[in-house]
């Protein structure tokens, strides 16, 4: 999975991404930024790429005093990180951290961080089933560390990253789904280890905001992709994306019904930061609403796409995976009911699924664009 991502510091679609997420940003919530030390467990990953060149690209307009980026690369990519660090040396910087094991006050500066985003865990199913332990530390183990640490500072926000996946597969009476749903989630099975981890980890919050009063935001992620996401990831947009950029054929390991909505990353990031900065704990969705779309349906944009942009010649076809749990506890539909965020953060992703797609391809056709 650690495959080379090229840096993004010049190319186009990211800097307008960029630009997005500022503009999207209320007065208020960037002078709350100003001035930070910012903390950004598993920098390397997805997320982390888009969160460490929003804070680099905004370092001076925010005057940030720090950017700390940690990262044991297990999954994680490191060479546009490095490459951001040298573009940015005063107020960027990166350490190799294992947030299981490692300690976070023997990293300098950590203890001033006033923002802190724990994004260390691995998201894609193919990998943390690989890696079940490790999923289940980072979002447990490694979590309660940080909350110990940091629950005697003043902090301006902590960010933890849960999951939609803490609904499990949603009654259909459920869906669109609201904060409330407490969920239809297996105890035991392949997924079991993100989902449960998650689950757990929000309640870790919940008790530390309730003990210490710390601001801590809980966002439940939906179905993000984009530019950042590798191709290699194993999940849905980036194995469309890699068999578009390598002429493949659109594989589709199910029946192609099962629906999801699908968030553009700089939507997401948006409502991330806004979680974060809230100033108070709650538990927020976070993605788009509508469409809710088959992976049938989301094969076809990029199948439409893939044309236009790469002289795209295959076909979808379906075929059952080699992996007999491919499917196993796969929720049928996945849509968030995103009202809360509207009404109490004023979150409203923009971005199409048809552009979203459009720009994920564009980028990855032209990474130094």
């Amino acid at each position: 999975m650690n495959e080379t991502i090229e840096t993004t510091a010049l190319n186009s679609i990211v800097q307008e991404d960029m630009a997005a997420i500022y503009g999207a940003l209320t007065t208020q919530e960037k002078e709350k930024l100003r001035n930070s030390t910012v903390l950004i467990t598993g920098c390397g990953g997805f997320l982390g790429y888009y969160f460490m060149h929003f804070f680099s690209t905004f370092s001076e307009e925010l005057q940030l005093k720090r950017v700390i980026g940690l990262d044991n690369f297990l999954t994680g990519t490191k060479d546009w990180l490095d490459t951001l660090v040298e573009s940015n040396p005063e107020k960027v910087e990166l350490h190799k951290f294992d947030v299981i094991n490692d300690t976070v006050a023997d990293i300098p500066g950590a203890e001033d961080a006033d923002l802190v985003i724990h994004l260390a865990s691995i998201a894609s199913p193919t990998f943390y089933r690989i890696y079940p332990i490790e999923t289940v530390d980072a979002n447990i183990t490694g979590l309660r560390r940080l909350l110990d640490f940091y629950a005697s500072k003043q902090l301006k926000g902590f960010l933890f990253f849960s999951s939609s996946e803490i609904y499990g597969d949603p009654f259909p009476e459920f869906i669109p789904t609201k904060e409330e749903y407490r969920g239809n989630v297996a105890t035991i099975g392949p997924r079991a280890c993100y989902d449960e981890a998650k689950r757990f980890g929000e309640t870790l919050c919940y008790l530390f905001a309730q003990k210490h009063n710390m601001p801590i935001g809980v966002a439940r992620p939906f179905n993000n992709y984009g530019p950042g996401m590798n191709i290699n990831d194993k999940r849905l947009p980036a194995d469309f994306a890699k068999a578009v950029v390598e002429g493949r054929d659109l594989e589709i390991l199910s029946d192609g019904k099962p629906t999801r909505t699908f968030c553009y990353i700089s939507d997401a990031i948006t409502g991330y930061l806004k979680v974060m900065l809230h100033g108070s704990f709650d538990v927020f969705n976070i993605g788009m609403d509508q469409p809710e779309l088959s992976v049938r349906q989301f094969a076809e944009i990029f199948n439409r796409k893939g044309k236009e942009i790469f002289d795209y010649q295959g076909q979808i076809t379906f075929k059952e995976s080699n992996d007999k749990e491919y499917l196993t506890d796969n929720p049928n539909r996945r849509c968030p009911d995103i009202s809360k965020a509207r009404n109490i953060l004023g979150y409203e992703p923009k971005v199409s699924v048809e552009e979203g797609i459009q720009r994920y391809l564009e980028f990855l056709n032209n990474p130094k664009r």
